[in-house]
């Protein structure tokens, strides 16, 4: 009898396996899931330890040596590989920013975007991404004040994967003289981002 309930625990252990999901905090979040489990059980999970309801946007990536891909909700977790590597990441930025109801889907969005810009995967003028960052540095330290922002400040954030001094002073010029509404940043943001790539980009799954 011991012997058949020791042997059962084992299968149930070897049928289990620990996922690591980065969040876009850059933290993780870890579970153990079963090997039959299918995609949308771990989302849920991810969802319900972020306390998100507004699920549409955001969708799971695979990690693997080859590439990243999206992991359909519909697949068995089994299909990738373990160590399982995933990350929550926003799937399709909203429409209309306005219409989000919750703070931390704002806050997600507003990550995304942030990750995005640093990355390069906003494509756009010059001029709109230095209002994005203006947006993020807005977020970071508030408003401006003379006191606590020297001449150079802006230059401790990196908002781009390369920039120039020029592009550093056009977005310190912006935080300090454009009336950024005292409103969500991200809502902000996202409003930039449907001006700056248009409406038919911010519907395709290119961010990462």
């Amino acid at each position: 009898m011991l012997s058949r309930l020791m042997s059962g625990s084992v299968r149930n252990l070897e049928r289990e396996y620990m996922c690591t999901v980065r969040l876009l905090d850059d933290t993780e979040y870890t579970c153990s899931i079963q090997r039959d489990a299918k995609g949308q059980y771990l989302f849920d999970l991810i969802c319900h330890h972020l306390n998100l309801l507004e699920k549409d946007y955001f969708g799971i990536r695979y990690v693997d040596p080859d590439k990243q891909r999206w992991f359909s909700t519909v697949h068995f977790l089994h299909t990738a590989q373990p160590p399982f590597i995933m990350c929550l990441r926003v799937k399709f930025y909203p429409p209309d920013p306005a219409a989000l109801k919750e703070e931390i889907t704002r806050y997600l969005v507003f990550l995304q975007i942030k990750r995005d810009l640093y990355h390069g995967r906003l494509l756009c003028k010059t001029s709109d991404a230095a209002m994005l960052a203006a947006y993020i540095l807005q977020a970071e330290i508030g408003d401006y004040d003379p006191g606590k922002h020297p001449e150079g400040y802006s230059s401790k954030f990196q908002f781009f994967p390369k920039h120039s001094e020029k592009l550093e002073r056009r977005i310190a010029d912006i935080h300090k003289t454009e009336l950024i509404v005292k409103s969500w940043p991200s809502v902000l943001l996202v409003r930039s981002v449907v001006k700056a790539v248009g409406r038919k980009q911010h519907f395709v799954s290119m961010f990462t």
